[in-house]
């Protein structure tokens, strides 16, 4: 096991909306170590990316972390004030976005604002940044970065804006990137590019990553380990070669029975889907046990099905998911 980079406990993050209380994330623990690439899956409006940026503080006005600690470095990224916390955004740990196009401001270069953090958190002249912004550039794969800085978002390709929103979240050399389903908007050639970039770059630089994605065969040739996330939970925990060969959750066994398969002509199956609906987040989601049809001989209502783990993290219990 290596040095533990960033370590999250109890983590609870809540929306008010209309008079009612959204539970986003309900008591969340997951550690990184440094060096170490952690996949986070699950359906949409699981806590994935809430969960990341409650860490960050960077959640909109309605939304509050109730309780939990992060310790990154040592330090509580939950109990920094302001200015210590703007030191870390982009300085110690970096995020790359699912969207550049609306990332990305379009009336500045891209040079202007990937070399932006070098003179904010390194106190780098303009000259100094924009000589690193060519070096980054070209470090992702941009070809002529020299010109190409003076480029604006809308003049790169979708798959180039992604690669420059990598060298801006390298620009400070991070210990850590979180990468928000940064593939999401790029077509199947591009999206293999990128991900090859960036198992080369965390490889050459040593840095780790949190991948959030709902895509498992992606992150099964990206991820050391693989979190799976429902309804504000972990629900499952392993490496990438025990969650795929002994999936332990009655939900984990769904997403991957759901993965698309090439097979011969003669076995054609219809492709899996779980039914039901996710839980109301308005009210509190403690059920402890998922009842899903598809998942026989793992439906067994009455059952509960802890959080399961092989790391020895706190178990909590799993999200029921009404069938309809």
């Amino acid at each position: 096991m290596g040095e533990i980079l960033l370590d999250v406990k109890d983590l609870k993050t809540r929306f008010r909306s209309r008079g009612s209380l959204v539970h986003a994330v309900n008591g969340v623990s997951f550690h990184v170590n440094r060096g170490e690439t952690l996949g986070v899956v699950g359906e949409s409006g699981c806590g994935k990316s809430v969960t990341m940026l409650s860490l960050l503080r960077l959640l909109p006005p309605a939304a509050q972390v109730e309780s939990g600690r992060a310790l990154f470095e040592g330090q509580d990224l939950l109990k920094m004030n302001f200015g210590q916390i703007q030191k870390v955004r982009g300085g110690k740990i970096g995020l790359i976005f699912q969207d550049p196009m609306t990332s990305f401001n379009p009336v500045l270069t891209i040079g202007d604002q990937v070399g932006e953090s070098l003179i904010y958190h390194r106190r780098a002249s303009k000259e100094v940044a924009l000589k690193r912004t060519v070096e980054l550039l070209r470090l992702v794969g941009i070809p002529d970065p020299e010109q190409r800085i003076k480029d604006y978002p809308h003049q790169f390709s979708g798959g180039m804006r992604q690669r420059a929103m990598i060298a801006m979240a390298l620009a400070c050399e991070p210990g850590l990137i979180i990468a928000d389903e940064p593939t999401t908007a790029l077509d199947v050639t591009i999206q293999a590019q990128i991900v090859e970039l960036v198992k080369d770059l965390r490889d050459r630089l040593g840095v780790a990553i949190i991948w959030i994605t709902h895509d498992l065969s992606l992150v099964a040739g990206l991820a050391d380990r693989i979190m799976v996330m429902y309804a504000g939970t972990i629900v499952e925990e392993a490496t990438v070669e025990e969650l795929f060969d002994d999936p332990r959750h009655p939900y984990t066994l769904g997403l991957l029975s759901a993965l698309p398969a090439f097979q011969a002509e003669k076995n054609v199956r219809r492709l899996a889907s779980i039914p039901g609906s996710p839980p109301i987040y308005a009210n509190r989601p403690l059920l402890a046990h998922f009842s899903c049809a598809v998942l026989s001989p793992w439906n067994v209502a009455s059952q509960n099905y802890p959080h399961y783990s092989r790391s020895p993290l706190e178990k909590m219990p799993a999200i029921a998911r009404p069938v309809l």
